[in-house]
């Protein structure tokens, strides 16, 4: 039996794995935040996101998060349509989502069996896991290959 009290505050992710159209190469954009995203945090996100790749064009896969389908990030997306298209998952999908593979990845790894006593722990793992992704980009492109998605 595992006891833990758990009495740390909630930490949120976002990330992104960034194909390039070739598949030579992937990149990893991730960031913590202490509380929940909403549509503001994620539009920071995004831009971050164009920043980090330069301005290049990103096709987004997004799954139904409520945050991704407000009336605000709506019109923002529309102001971006220069450099972001974003192509919406159907309901209960992960399997599509190569994101979830990092997701899965990390937890099975890093976060495995961690009863942290604070939310310094986990965050250091969950860096460390995407420190280690980030190292492998045939790593992060077997989430593409796993989900079955063409670039």
């Amino acid at each position: 039996m595992l006891r833990h009290r758990f009495n740390w505050k909630r930490l949120s992710m976002a990330a992104a794995v960034a194909y390039a159209h070739d598949r030579c190469d992937a990149r990893i954009i991730f960031e913590t935040r202490a509380g929940a995203y909403n549509d503001e945090s994620l539009i920071e996100f995004l831009q971050a996101l164009h920043d980090e790749l330069d301005g290049a064009k990103v096709t987004l896969i997004w799954d139904g998060l409520p945050s991704h389908r407000s009336r605000r990030m709506q019109a923002w997306i529309h102001a971006q349509r220069r450099w972001l298209v974003v192509e919406r998952l159907p309901g209960y999908a992960p399997d599509l989502n190569p994101v979830e593979g990092l997701w899965g990845n990390v937890k099975g790894r890093e976060l495995a069996n961690l009863c942290a006593d604070s939310i310094d722990q986990p965050a250091d793992a969950v860096h460390a896991g995407i420190d280690r992704i980030r190292a492998d980009a045939e790593l992060a492109l077997a989430f593409l290959r796993h989900c079955g998605l063409s670039l």
